[in-house]
């Protein structure tokens, strides 16, 4: 078992930081697989930031066919420490997510919850947030405790708002969380590398963007447990699986090369 310092209740807000889990070298796999992805980026990423605003860039689903990124998957202690705190016997990857701020960047990533962009359903899940370059606390990730236990907010672009997974009126709207402070708490850390944040994947969360010099390098992983199953859209999802609607059934167990066991 990982022995690891945790910061939060999991289970009660819905997002932890992790203190020093991952060696240097699993911070160098994680800062080469990064760099790798920028030089070489798929079809699926995209700029979340305006054209005269640095460049906030993503991209998605690269674990298999960038070994730095697969090995520091399957080689640190993120899995072991995503199985403890969902308490699931067995870790599926469902998928990378490189997050990349570059300096300058004002773009703020606005409030919203992961869960709604995807195709599965479940509630034994974790994301990792793993920043490879010091983020202090105005630059971090940002949690509205306890939203994990629901409800659903209506998913939206973050450049033009739009809502291209849900219709219109389907879902709530997310609320003023600052107007209300009493009510929803903001969970937020000061990260150093060998740090990480774990989530769940319907927690709240936004983040602010980058001052002066600073890069912001982060890979997200996120892990799918126990009960996790297939949930097919009728829209095309954020990351998409194209066909996988056509080889497992709605309900199914993940068990499939997309998402390879990690554990158990």
């Amino acid at each position: 078992m990982v022995t690891f310092t945790i910061e939060g209740d999991f289970e009660r807000d819905g997002a932890v930081c992790v203190r020093q889990a991952f060696s240097a070298e699993h911070v160098a796999l994680a800062a080469g697989a990064i760099e790798a992805n920028l030089a070489d980026l798929s079809p699926r990423a995209k700029r979340a930031s305006a054209a005269d605003d640095g460049a906030f860039i993503e991209d998605f689903c690269n674990w298999n066919r960038i070994e730095s990124m697969e090995r520091f998957i399957r080689e640190s202690p993120a899995a072991a420490i995503a199985a403890e705190l969902t308490g699931s016997s067995t870790i599926r990857l469902y998928h990378d997510h490189m997050l990349v701020k570059e300096p300058g960047t004002q773009q703020r990533t606005p409030w919203h919850q992961d869960q709604p962009y995807y195709n599965v359903a479940g509630s034994q899940n974790a994301s990792m947030w793993f920043p490879v370059d010091p983020v202090p606390r105005l630059s971090s990730i940002e949690f509205i405790a306890g939203t994990h236990r629901g409800p659903w907010f209506m998913p939206r672009t973050f450049l033009d708002a739009q809502a291209k997974w849900f219709p219109e009126g389907s879902l709530a709207e997310p609320p003023d969380f600052a107007a209300d402070p009493d009510r929803w708490a903001v969970l937020g850390w000061e990260l150093e590398p060998g740090d990480a944040i774990f989530f769940h994947m319907a927690t709240v969360h936004g983040a602010g963007g980058v001052e002066g010099p600073n890069r912001r390098r982060v890979l997200s992983v996120r892990f799918l447990g126990d009960d996790m199953r297939h949930a097919p859209r009728s829209w095309t999802t954020s990351p998409p699986f194209p066909g996988l609607a056509d080889q497992l059934a709605d309900g199914a167990e993940l068990d499939h090369e997309l998402f390879p066991l990690l554990l158990g």
